[in-house]
């Protein structure tokens, strides 16, 4: 109670904006306690009063700091002299009552003695006398050390000091006593686990096993259902009549201020513990006693303190923890690991989870008042498995059956806007339920949940198009190539082999632990490389993730994307291309100019080609099985430019065949093989780069539409940019600049200060004239409505 008001009184100085902490703010804010009111209402004071002149002079006599300060060097309210004063008193009051603790009848009662004070005048007036202050404090004070017991049903404050009494209620939740009232979920299956637990619990000594194991794998559901065969009476009789109980580290640490009440709270634990006999003590997240209250100047920690417990075998321990804080912690502390029994708590399959969420299944039902339906369960662990690959069964397979009956459960009931209310005042929330499929319209039927429902919630969970999880990206998928050549012209060879990949990956004829695809694009600047990747992201509504490889040139920078080694700067943070997958499971992945990249690289996507799995620094690994990888490369452009001078055969035959004699000679043979294919690019021809320019004025005219202007541009002009941008070295790139030079920057200057100022329509046209500087003409009007 003392500690909780004495903050929230600094709070209330904080309010005001006071300068100083002072006595007042403490006597304003415990005169709002019940126990407090009472305490003085009892020794005589008017508490409407008392109220009353505490809170007109904060208002009013205090002085606050100026509003023109700056915010950022207001400093807290200081403790002013009369506070000092007022807790220095306290102390000497709590040393003289020969008690253990300072409570807030100590503050109360040194208050009243500081005339000095605002407050003892207060008190004074409001009518509490001290002789009944000291009588009705001795009541409700608690036992001095060794003394008598406080009586039973006696209310008291809860001091500073109060860390020592009720240790297992305080700081333990009994778990046998929550599954007699079945607030656990049935265990299904894991009967290796908990026979292996049992055994272990039954030894003489060191007693205590040790569940390690992946979050979300069910470590706290082995010792749910542990306690739940122990109210059922199915376990040997040597455990037969236990309790379990779950310790909370965090509360146990909570408060504790002061040297000794950590300690002091742990060892009331464990003696209640010792006396109790038949109990076993449930520590979650166990790494946690490691360092646990110890200050800094000291090694005695809750692990330290728990060793001759837990070799003794006086008290039966069960901890859980994951393999990342095993090996962090307790491989460290070989004497702490001795003490435990180590469990592996294995990830269960996807047939076992389907039989574990089956048995959970009618609790679900019953919450959110639906029905599941058969293929449901199998459709959200398939799902589960496909598409969160960093979260482990059944955890991942168990959210998405629960958020499906969230979802419908919310859509039945109105909506998430409301919909009963919405429809009573005329707004549109009714539309809202009914565009959602599988809507019942009744109110007290069932939801039916459907492996639809199970697809949407799943996508909304993983991030991924609904039309692939429904499998209504074959239409897109049916006509890719067609899609990819609208964007990319002049290399139907790049388009068709990649378009055929991406089906055959989709079709589930790709081997299942490889990525989806794995190319390397080689040709010259400029022929649409990057762009065809773009092109597929955008097709497929997946992100493309791009890696510019020359920023990879120096060897150190290799570990940019798997992360730096320990000791390094950035190793906590992990690798970028790691994370990057870890939060888009399902993508797109270029890998731009690999050449430039250091010869490293190779090395590290090497598991990704073959595995479809890439492990950072901290052991953290990203799942590749539904990435398209691509790479591009511009080796061997060069030497074709070089053999095109002259007298050179560039055929496309001739030009495939140097790019891939330039890619043996660039990438390492085991790099090589890993690919898919290396798809080579072609030169732009004249007729491929008029529809190239003709993409890039469509371009220009969509940002235009943004400032409402309209563009038309005839195909002699066309025509005329084409052959003034055309280059057979540069590309598309060298097309895209001409249309720049020769449209965007003519029109800058009339859409801000011109005839486009407000908006209009432009059409530019070709005419051969010497008049003209650049050959165009551009004609304004007003944009037809």
């Amino acid at each position: 109670m003392l500690s909780r008001i004495l903050s929230e009184s600094l709070l209330v100085a904080k309010d005001f904006h006071h300068e100083f902490f002072t006595p007042e703010h403490v006597l304003a804010t415990a005169i709002r306690d019940e126990f407090v009111e009472q305490l003085l209402t009892n020794s005589g004071s008017d508490i409407k009063e008392l109220k009353a002149e505490v809170s007109n002079y904060l208002t009013t006599k205090l002085p606050v700091i100026s509003e023109d300060a700056n915010p950022e060097i207001i400093k807290a309210p200081v403790e002013s002299a009369g506070f000092q004063s007022m807790m220095n008193r306290a102390v000497f009051h709590c040393i003289s009552c020969d008690s253990d603790m300072i409570d807030i009848t100590d503050i109360l009662l040194s208050m009243y003695d500081e005339s000095k004070n605002y407050s003892s005048y207060f008190l004074k007036i409001s009518g509490v006398e001290r002789l009944k202050l000291l009588e009705n404090i001795t009541k409700v004070r608690p036992p001095k050390r060794g003394g008598i017991q406080q009586p039973q049903g006696q209310p008291g404050p809860e001091g500073i000091g109060s860390n020592n009494t009720g240790g297992l209620k305080r700081f333990a939740i009994n778990m046998t006593e929550l599954a007699s009232k079945g607030a656990y979920d049935v265990l299904v299956g894991r009967e290796k686990e908990i026979e292996r637990t049992i055994q272990v619990l039954c030894r003489r000594t060191k007693n205590n096993p040790l569940h390690v194991g992946d979050a979300g794998v069910g470590k706290t559901a082995i010792t749910q259902g542990l306690a739940q065969r122990i109210v059922n009476g199915q376990v040997p009789d040597l455990l037969k009549g236990y309790t379990i109980y779950s310790l909370d580290i965090g509360l146990l640490l909570a408060g504790s201020k002061f040297r000794g009440d950590f300690e002091e709270r742990l060892h009331s634990v464990i003696d209640e513990l010792k006396e109790k006999k038949k109990s076993i003590l449930f520590i979650d997240e166990i790494h946690m006693i490691m360092g646990a209250g110890s200050n800094g100047s000291t090694q005695v920690d809750a692990a330290n303190l728990l060793k001759p417990v837990l070799s003794s075998g006086e008290v039966k321990f069960i901890g859980s923890t994951t393999f990342e804080e095993y090996s962090k912690n307790f491989e460290k502390d070989r004497a702490l690991a001795r003490r435990f029994q180590k469990i592996d708590i294995i990830e269960p399959t996807p047939q076992e989870t389907v039989q574990i969420i089956k048995g959970l299944i009618p609790k679900y039902e019953k919450h959110h008042n639906a029905v599941y339906s058969d293929g449901a369960v199998e459709e959200a662990v398939k799902l589960s498995v496909q598409f969160l690959p960093e979260r482990r069964l059944p955890d991942k397979a168990i959210d998405i059956i629960d958020e499906a009956g969230s979802y419908q459960h919310i859509l039945k009931s109105g909506g998430f806007t409301g919909w009963p209310s919405a429809r009573a005042s005329g707004a549109s929330g009714a539309t809202t339920a009914v565009s959602h499929p599988g809507l019942i319209a009744t109110a007290t039927s069932p939801a039916r949940i459907t492996t639809d429902v199970i697809r949407r919630v799943t996508s909304r969970i993983a991030k991924v198009p609904l039309e692939a999880l429904r499998g209504e990206e074959k239409d897109a998928l049916r006509s890719i190539e067609a899609s990819l050549s609208q964007s990319i012209f002049g290399q139907d060879t790049a388009v068709t082999t990649l378009g055929k990949a991406v089906k055959r990956a989709r079709a589930g004829f790709r081997a299942p632990e490889k990525p989806e695809a794995c190319y390397l694009f080689v040709g010259p600047t400029g022929c649409g490389k990057t762009e065809l990747a773009r092109t597929l992201a955008n097709i497929l509504k997946e992100p493309l993730l791009r890696y510019d490889m020359s920023e990879y040139q120096e060897k150190h920078t290799v570990s940019r994307l798997v992360g730096s080694p320990p000791g390094y700067v950035g190793f906590e943070e992990g690798g970028q291309l790691v994370k990057d997958v870890r939060k888009n499971p399902r993508a797109v992945i270029l890998f731009d100019e690999i050449e430039k990249a250091n010869e490293d690289i190779y090395n590290v996507l090497l598991q990704v080609m073959d595995y479809g799995q890439l492990t950072d620094n901290q052991g953290r690994k990203a799942d590749f099985r539904s990435c398209i990888i691509i790479m591009t490369s511009n080796a061997g452009a060069r030497d074709i430019e070089k053999g095109s001078i002259g007298f050179g055969d560039d055929t496309p035959s001739n030009i495939e065949a140097s790019l891939k004699d330039a890619v043996s000679r660039e990438f390492p043979p085991e790099f090589r093989n890993r690919l898919d294919a290396v798809i080579p690019f072609n030169y732009l021809d004249i007729e491929v780069a008029k529809q190239v320019c003709r993409k890039e004025i469509d371009r220009l005219s969509q940002r235009m539409k943004e400032k409402k202007v309209h563009l038309t541009v005839t195909d002699h002009a066309v025509e005329y940019i084409t052959e003034l941008g055309y280059s057979r070295e540069f590309g598309a790139r060298n097309i895209a600049r001409t249309v720049e030079e020769e449209i965007a920057n003519n029109l800058v200057d009339e859409v801000l200060f011109g005839k486009l100022e407000k908006g209009g329509a432009v059409t530019v046209d070709y005419k051969n004239s010497t008049k003209l500087k650049n050959g165009l003409t551009f004609t304004y009007g007003q944009k037809n409505s």
